[in-house]
């Protein structure tokens, strides 16, 4: 598919929109009376916390197939412990859309229970990459979790650690703390809760990657509290376990001491990376356009996650 064709933005007749670096979120009525929001996997592709000019053509679908796949599992095998905030992936159950809506939306769209977000990123770790190996060989530790010495890049850690972060406005970074910190921010009793929670996703889901020749190096959630019914006890929200908030690595490449290749951004970041290096971009927006060659094998990687969990195509 050309990237032409990509989804950049969406127009709906909904009340209350908010755009995030991904998702365009509405309020709505459902055609059952709920009212609820609609969140849309647009095809906008984020780096370096800056929103890019364009994107790899469906990729907002990849990742609400795969979150709605997630979800599902999480159910099935969790779903004693941990209720989701997803109602339907139907754009037809949203009351007020056209037809042509409805088309556009179609396997692009959750529709989610309304909630109070808890303003934390729940963060998963069971691997040394990214910020943590960088936090890690300043101070031996990981958001105030101390590891042990001597661990190399992308080292499996002994056990995985849940290290939370503040969420940060677009255009800034989010900022890992600790969990005493997390505490301070939203209470030690629900901290505590979402510390368990997202280790018991992390653990099912690591395993299940496993499965299907994949490693789960971390993941981030998040959670709100509904503003119906159970008011007080936190639900799983937004999207889960896709190459947007998580890193997968091959296990068969898998080799710690460096760098892993990881089914997500990897294209779009060495190249933007190359044009840093260059002097040609400062990693502040406006994002550059990028090549179709950079958009298509990003796509390709995306697709290639999604099948390898899922066992699904999407052709």
């Amino acid at each position: 598919m050309p990237n032409s064709a990509a989804l950049m933005s969406t127009d709906l007749p909904l009340p209350n929109k908010r755009r995030g670096k991904v998702r365009d979120v509405y309020d709505c009525t459902l055609t059952d009376g709920t009212e609820a929001l609609v969140l849309v996997a647009t095809d906008r592709l984020s780096a370096f916390d800056v929103v890019m000019p364009n994107g790899p053509a469906r990729k907002g679908e990849v990742l609400t197939r795969m979150s709605a796949f997630w979800f599902d599992l999480i159910a099935d095998r969790l779903g004693g412990r941990l209720k989701t905030h997803v109602l339907s992936t139907d754009p037809a159950d949203i009351a007020g859309l056209s037809d042509e809506d409805v088309a556009m939306l179609r396997g692009r769209v959750m529709i989610g229970r309304r909630t109070r977000v808890v303003p934390i990123e729940c963060v998963a770790r069971g691997y040394l990459a990214g910020s943590g190996w960088k936090e890690y060989r300043q101070n031996r530790s990981v958001c105030g979790v101390e590891l042990p010495a001597g661990l190399t890049q992308c080292a499996k850690l002994p056990e995985p650690i849940f290290t939370p972060a503040t969420k940060a406005e677009q255009g800034e970074h989010d900022e890992n703390i600790s969990f005493r910190r997390a505490c301070e921010l939203v209470g030690g009793s629900l901290m505590s809760t979402l510390r368990d929670l997202t280790l018991s996703v992390y653990s099912m889901a690591h395993d299940y990657a496993a499965e299907r020749g994949l490693i789960l190096a971390d993941t981030k959630f998040e959670f709100g509290l509904p503003l119906d019914g159970d008011v007080t006890t936190p639900i799983l929200i937004d999207e889960v376990l896709t190459p947007d908030s998580s890193r997968f690595w091959s296990a068969d490449a898998y080799a710690p001491g460096r760098d892993q290749d990881s089914y997500d951004k990897q294209y779009v970041r060495n190249y933007l990376q190359a044009l840093v290096d260059d002097g040609r971009w400062d990693k502040q927006a406006p994002g550059p356009t990028l090549p179709d060659e950079v958009l298509m094998n990003t796509t390709k990687k995306y697709e290639e996650a999604f099948e390898l969990l899922t066992g699904l195509t999407l052709h």
